[in-house]
């Protein structure tokens, strides 16, 4: 034991990692959220189960003395039991801009606006065909190979922020016969804030633009597309609604590789003393095909939910969610339903 800890000291003391540490600042923060669901789908059988979600982060961060932040993090989550440390690094200049490195993502989904819909845990499954969305980003695909640049706020004009992302992968095929793989993107996303008299408007979209390749039959079209959206906030009330539009090469799936979709979403929120009340309506419409085909046969994926969250105490929230969902594959009705939720978010 005496010789393990005389080497794990002498170690220390030649790289200087007791210094490091001591320099980096680390902050932590999660969430522990548990409740309950109960599905019922038309012509299927209620069931009902308990929904868990705990996540534990560590930001790690540091300042040059030039005054350059550098930071990046780590997740520990128990859906797997490991520990997820895909982030890369994030340069935080001293004119307000930044770029993330490493894992950064896609500057089209970055500018994604928020609209508001149920915050229950709560939903009915779709058969796995199924390639109807509800996400504005589901056309931002991109590698782990990438950076993004944010500007500074008020870039060109008042109120006016931008990103810009690319990727990159080698080039190999991917391993799965037709299964597809991202190879590289290139995106760019903005949003605009401004005040209408009382009303706080933000205008949010991006477009963005993928290759990528199969070791068997080639995709018709990569990954691609544009989104818009809109959203007003008065006081307590905020409305929001956006468009997205785009292709997706449906990477990872065994079937159905490759769909032509769109999605609208629009959603109300009001906040009224410890309540607050969402209500969001998301269709969503697709075509999907096997890889290199055209045409195909449509899906569509409409969904209606509410909730009402109650602050219980500071960090506790109470939530009661509803949805509503109305689904057809390939032209055919299938996995209509509804589902409640019913639990509470503890976050810090």
């Amino acid at each position: 034991m005496k010789k393990e800890l005389l080497m794990g000291t002498a170690l220390v003391s030649t790289l200087g990692a007791a210094s490091v540490a001591e320099a980096v600042t680390a902050t932590m923060s999660g969430n522990h959220s548990t409740g309950m669901e109960f599905d019922s789908p038309n012509g299927g059988t209620d069931t009902n189960a308990q929904i868990n979600d705990n996540n534990f982060t560590v930001s790690l961060s540091e300042t040059t003395d030039g005054g350059m932040t550098i930071s990046s993090s780590f997740k520990v989550m128990d859906e797997t039991s490991k520990v997820d440390g895909d982030a890369g690094f994030t340069l935080a200049f001293t004119d307000g801009s930044k770029l993330d490195l490493l894992n950064a993502g896609n500057a089209s989904g970055s500018h994604a606006v928020s609209i508001p819909g149920s915050a229950g845990d709560e939903g009915v499954a779709t058969t796995s065909t199924n390639m109807a969305q509800n996400g504005l980003d589901f056309a931002a695909s991109s590698t782990v190979y990438g950076l993004e640049y944010h500007t500074a706020a008020d870039f060109f004009a008042d109120g006016l922020s931008m990103s810009f992302s690319a990727s990159t992968d080698n080039g190999a095929d991917a391993l799965s016969g037709d299964t597809y793989r991202t190879d590289s993107h290139v995106a760019i996303g903005a949003t605009y804030v401004t005040d209408l008299g009382d009303t706080a408007l933000t205008l949010g979209g991006g477009i963005s633009q993928s290759d990528g390749s199969t070791s068997g039959t080639a995709v018709a079209n990569d990954d691609g597309g544009f989104h818009v959206g809109i959203s007003a906030v008065t006081g307590d009330l905020t409305v929001a609604a956006g468009f997205a539009d785009g292709d997706n090469a449906g990477e990872g799936r065994a079937s159905a590789l490759q769909y032509s979709g769109e999605v609208t979403k629009v959603g109300v929120k009001y906040v009224t003393g410890d309540l607050t009340f969402n209500v969001g309506y998301s269709a969503g419409e697709s075509t999907d095909n096997t890889a290199g085909n055209s045409g195909g046969a449509s899906d569509s994926l409409d969904t209606t939910s509410a909730s009402v969250s109650y602050a219980v105490a500071s960090g506790v929230t109470a939530i009661l969610g509803y949805t509503s969902t109305e689904a057809s594959d390939e032209g055919v009705s299938t996995n209509d339903g509804s589902a409640w939720y019913i639990g509470a978010n503890m976050s810090f």
